[in-house]
């Protein structure tokens, strides 16, 4: 998977859900931050493997991380 289809995921998804593409990325970026704060190891070890190009993984590089992860 790449940003594209992470991108076009989202889209489905909002359409799916009724709601707007940024209103899913708004949620998913709420959940990428609460996850992030737990102090649990293998979290953190989780977190610092999402290659990301700013501060903080988008929802875009999480899903293509997670992705390739399963995609094994």
């Amino acid at each position: 998977m790449n940003i594209k289809k992470a991108e076009k995921a989202l889209q489905q998804l909002a359409k799916k859900e009724g709601i707007s593409v940024e209103a899913v990325r708004r949620e998913i970026e709420l959940a990428i931050a609460a996850a992030r704060e737990s102090p649990d190891p293998a979290a953190q070890a989780f977190w610092k493997s999402v290659p990301h190009k700013g501060e903080y993984p988008t929802p875009e590089e999480v899903i293509v991380h997670i992705a390739k992860k399963v995609k094994g």
